[in-house]
């Protein structure tokens, strides 16, 4: 049977990247990302807004961290990854994230502006 785990997001950093080596030397960045859906119920058009987990691993962690921002417009291509843990105090925890893979910069900051569609930046990983 075959299988498919592939994700598209298009959405904003909901925080900086946060850039860390792992013992091996392996950088992994980590960041929000919130995707908005805006759609028309009975009651008005209403806005909801998904925030998502994003990792990405050496080179394109390195590049996360130094071109992204909070705010940013980005296209995520990546997969899913489920993990699960115990915490200190024995509480069963587990979420969803998204394995990043290949990051597309669509947006620029100018003066403190986000622009759609603006390539000035993109960097196919």
């Amino acid at each position: 049977m075959a299988t498919l785990n592939k994700v598209f997001l298009i959405g904003n950093l909901t925080r900086d990247p946060e850039l860390k080596y792992i013992a091996n030397g392996t950088g992994i960045a980590k960041f929000g990302l919130a995707v908005n859906r805006t759609y028309n119920s009975p009651d008005g058009e209403k806005k909801e807004t998904c925030f998502v987990d994003i990792t990405a691993w050496d080179k394109l962690a390195e590049v996360c961290n130094e071109h992204l921002t909070k705010g940013r417009l980005v296209l995520i291509e990546g997969r899913l990854q489920y993990q699960s843990w115990e915490s200190d105090d024995g509480t069963k925890r587990s979420k969803l994230e998204v394995v990043a893979q290949n990051i597309q910069f669509l947006g620029s900051k100018q003066n403190g502006e986000e622009t759609e569609g603006t390539d000035d930046s993109d960097v196919p990983f």
